[in-house]
């Protein structure tokens, strides 16, 4: 019984496991493809039928793999935009914990180069917590939990500051997504790269120590 149990079943699941393979690379090409549409034209502007059109399924096959196009972008965003910047924010306490402005400085430098990998991007991102709430939800979360990955910063801080910690840690990220967009992706900021590093390293440097508190930042 066993040896007719394994020839039986055997073209079963090679089929089975070849549905599977199928249905891996159709989600993947329409991961692909949306990227590359949202990148071209926003989020607004893209369509369910606009991204099968290009992948060459059906509405339908669209969402046996996404309930919705927010949930494609969100898909996009945890496979590379949140899962980046949650890693950067590690990196950030580590290199605040050196206490060095030199390591901050060059800290500012890859995030830059992180902005810069994502900026085609970051438009459609923008519309959509604009337009969504579903999506600014998510947003929202991300944000919020970025302290969560510099355990040594918050440390660093008296238990009753931890959420004006918090919330230094939120608006550098602020600042330096709309600053990244009017510099580099609008252009309406003229500044180089080696400047905009200091003069960002000069605010928050010392905004982000504890002893920034008392008035004596250096």
């Amino acid at each position: 019984m066993g040896d007719v149990s394994t020839t039986t079943d055997g073209p079963k699941n090679r089929r089975g496991t070849l549905r599977d393979e199928q249905k891996r690379a159709t989600r993947a090409k329409l991961v692909d493809a949306a990227r590359t549409l949202f990148e071209e034209r926003g989020y607004a502007a893209v369509t369910v039928d606009d991204i099968s059109s290009v992948v060459g399924c059906s509405r339908a096959t669209f969402y046996v793999h996404f309930a919705s196009k927010v949930e494609m972008l969100k898909t996009i965003g945890a496979a590379g935009m949140a899962a980046s910047a949650f890693a950067f924010y590690i990196d950030l306490d580590r290199v605040l914990d050196t206490n060095s402005r030199v390591e901050f400085t060059a800290w500012l430098e890859r995030a830059f180069d992180w902005f810069d990998e994502n900026k085609r991007l970051l438009p459609a991102w923008d519309e959509a917590v604009a337009l969504e709430p579903e999506f600014r939800e998510t947003a929202r979360d991300g944000m919020t939990e970025l302290p969560n990955a510099m355990p040594k910063y918050l440390g660093r801080w008296p238990v009753e500051q931890h959420d004006e910690a918090r919330l230094r840690v939120e608006l550098l990220v602020s600042q330096l997504e709309r600053f990244f967009t009017r510099w580099a992706v609008q252009g309406t900021i003229d500044v180089t790269r080696v400047q905009a590093a200091e003069v960002l390293t000069d605010i928050w440097f010392p905004a982000l120590s504890p002893e920034s508190k008392g008035g004596d930042e250096r």
